[in-house]
């Protein structure tokens, strides 16, 4: 299978398989356009040369063949897919969990408009996790991480710091447990940032792996969609924190994380805003949300959400020639190491090897599954009570999934998001379609900034 496109006047191959990229010219372009259409087994060489050489010079038309054909000799072109029987055995395989998301408030200090949360209520009650809850679920995570060394703990909410003396305690207590057990606790932090302040800044730059800061872009989409109970916005109180916060971890371990609607389809703005406010670790995403939503992103909107993204990728070029770049974390890709087949094919591990926490200790699949009791897998004190849930997501994978066996993405984003697939469809093997058209847009961007790179060296 190969997907091809042209992006910022290059003319890109990727061959799915493989994962190889090729950028090549126009003529060559269009042979293996023409080898695609007829499939690579039944194509005629004969009439390819005859249909091009009325575009292109024959001998430049046989020339491109033959580079073509070397391609596929070499494997990095129409390649097969020697991947689907990989994932017959995931079922079997034994849970290890490695990853927690600690909902340590079902709280929040904002309202915003189109948190799925309803203000970190999660259709439940609002309620703050208690440091013996806590213990209890990175105990859990312990006994279930198997030869596991490396574990992941995320704090979140609703706003985690309206329960920080807990964070705290959480992660004193982690870090005694790993040398009783000789494992290492990575912590992360996702906050509104209005309850930041020096202490929390000193206190994760020393202990947090990554910080995730909450802000849409400009001031005035920033403010409507993010607004304090009574209507105040948030922007004026939250940026020079997040900008001092930025410079305090050397521009590093952190995101500026926002949110894009229906109604800014012009985001390369808001991102160009953060980029300029001096944050170099951004990430912008689109909103997820029933079509009944005003704010939702709607089927219309894919074409100007394509032009943006278009125009975002080419601004990073021309950024990064002029050594003023940022990392926009929708547009990184790696491709030469990257995710193992087994991560590329089964996805991002909810219910499976990446669980979350409510502050009574329930477990679920993912923060998106909190407060739907179909999906309560059990509790910190007796563990995992659904195993049948669990194996249910064991087998979520792209090739579970009709919309993703033949898609070109599928061993990007690895069958996309599980939560979003069951609030649109009521299925977790199923797709979210808008998520996905503007994924596989995301992808191709940011391969053709690889592509540019390249061509500066």
């Amino acid at each position: 299978m190969v997907h091809q496109y042209k992006n910022n006047g290059y003319d890109i191959v990727l061959d799915v398989n493989s994962g190889a990229i090729h950028v090549v010219d126009d003529v060559t372009y269009d042979v293996i356009d023409f080898i695609n259409q007829a499939s690579v087994e039944q194509y005629s060489k004969e009439e390819l040369i005859k249909t091009l050489s009325e575009k292109y010079n024959e001998t430049e038309v046989k020339e491109a063949l033959e580079e073509v054909q070397a391609l596929i000799d070499e494997e990095s072109l129409f390649t097969k897919d020697t991947y689907e029987n990989y994932i017959m055995d995931f079922k079997k395989r034994p849970t290890v969990v490695k990853a927690l998301c600690l909902h340590i408030a079902h709280d929040c200090n904002l309202a915003c408009q189109y948190c799925f949360a309803e203000e970190g209520e999660y259709h439940g009650r609002r309620a703050l996790m208690s440091f013996e809850v806590g213990k209890k679920a990175l105990d859990f995570l312990i006994a279930n991480s198997g030869s596991r060394r490396n574990l992941e703990v995320d704090f979140f909410g609703g706003e985690p710091l309206m329960n920080f003396q807990v964070v705290k305690d959480l992660v004193a207590y982690g870090r005694e447990q790993e040398k009783l057990h000789d494992k290492k606790f990575r912590f992360t932090l996702t906050t509104n940032g209005v309850l930041l302040n020096d202490e929390i800044m000193e206190f994760c730059n020393k202990e947090m792996g990554n910080v995730v800061l909450s802000i849409d872009g400009r001031k005035e989409v920033h403010d409507k969609m993010r607004p304090f109970r009574k209507g105040a916005g948030s922007y004026d109180l939250i940026v020079p924190k997040f900008q001092k916060f930025a410079e305090s971890r050397n521009q590093d371990k952190y995101y500026v994380r926002g949110t894009f609607t229906h109604n800014n389809l012009d985001f390369s703005n808001d991102v160009l805003h953060l980029a300029d406010l001096g944050f170099k670790q951004i990430s912008v995403e689109p909103v997820v949300a029933q079509p009944t939503e005003d704010y939702a992103i709607r089927e219309e909107d894919l074409p100007q959400l394509y032009e943006e993204y278009d125009k975002l990728a080419a601004e990073m070029v021309k950024r990064h020639k002029n050594g003023n770049d940022f990392n926009f974390f929708h547009f990184m890709i790696d491709l030469e190491g990257g995710p193992c087949v087994a991560k590329r094919l089964s996805g991002c591990g909810s219910g499976t090897e990446y669980l979350a926490v409510t502050p009574w200790g329930d477990l679920y699949p993912c923060h998106q599954f909190v407060g739907n009791e179909d999906f309560l897998l059990g509790n910190v004190d007796e563990g995992i009570k659904r195993q049948d849930i669990c194996d249910e997501f064991k087998c979520c994978n792209v090739y579970a999934k009709e919309k993703c066996r033949n898609c070109f993405a599928k061993f990007y984003c690895s069958g996309g998001c599980a939560a979003n697939s069951y609030n649109f469809h009521g299925d977790i093997h199923n797709a979210y379609d808008i998520g996905c058209a503007l994924q596989k847009k995301r992808i191709e961007c940011a391969i053709m900034i690889k592509a540019a790179e390249a061509d500066e060296e």
